[in-house]
């Protein structure tokens, strides 16, 4: 982290893989929620997106650990002293600059990765009680499916709270700090000093064939999970 530079330069942070996810979870997300509010014919879609946000989230903890190096979770993670202070700090007149997630953002998205994996893997063995079940639902008994459901729906608001922080920070970051997180999501660059730009710069890459060869076993190995009770009766 450093003090802000007059002179800022626009350096490559954000790889491919982690901004596809990114916007991909997004439409997934919206689409979920909403699809779960509808309810009816629309549940089908609900569990769909279920099925494709298991397989993203499962994507990005892997791909937090072999993927770019703002990628990692080695590099944004912090100790507890070290995102208190950043906390402190963001409050004040200055901006601390930070190449990739700043030490709140960090576990922000750790936060929303393991809870939003728990809500995927949870949605999995549910019981509406109507008309629908989860695909795994028949290996629990009825009780335990229809508690599931029960977490399922409260982990579903607990989301939406972490979802309505994410944004908010992103927006105090626009409009207080004046720094564009939602374009550099986008772009895959950042405008920071020129030392963390260098910084940026000499990072390690992410690695393309690596990236989709894990996104393609993710893919098979969710594909097998959801549809294991039909294909191995």
């Amino acid at each position: 982290m450093t003090k802000p530079d007059t002179s800022l330069i626009s350096a490559p942070v954000w790889d491919i893989f982690v901004r596809c996810f990114h916007w991909s979870l997004v439409a997934l997300f919206v689409t979920a929620v909403i699809s779960g509010e509808v309810g009816g014919n629309a549940i089908v879609w609900h569990m769909r997106c279920g099925y494709a946000i298991l397989t993203l989230v499962t994507f990005r903890l892997i791909w937090g650990f072999v993927g770019g190096e703002y990628a990692r979770f080695t590099s944004f993670l912090t100790s507890p002293g070290k995102t208190i202070a950043f906390a402190k700090s963001m409050f004040g007149k200055g901006h601390d600059y930070v190449v990739g997630h700043n030490p709140l953002g960090g576990w922000m998205v750790l936060a929303l990765l393991l809870t939003l994996a728990t809500q995927a893997t949870l949605g999995l063995f549910t019981n509406d009680e109507i008309a629908t079940t989860g695909p795994l639902a028949q290996y629990v008994s009825e009780a335990t499916s229809i508690r599931v459901t029960g977490i399922h729906h409260i982990l579903g608001k607990v989301l939406l709270v972490f979802v309505f922080l994410h944004v908010a920070a992103v927006l105090f970051h626009l409009f207080v700090k004046k720094e564009n997180l939602i374009r550099a999501m986008f772009t895959g660059k950042k405008s920071l000093p020129s030392e963390l730009a260098r910084e940026a710069e000499g990072a390690r890459r992410a690695s393309t064939p690596l990236g989709l060869a894990v996104f393609v076993l993710v893919i098979a190995l969710v594909t097998v999970i959801v549809n294991w009770p039909v294909w191995f009766k």
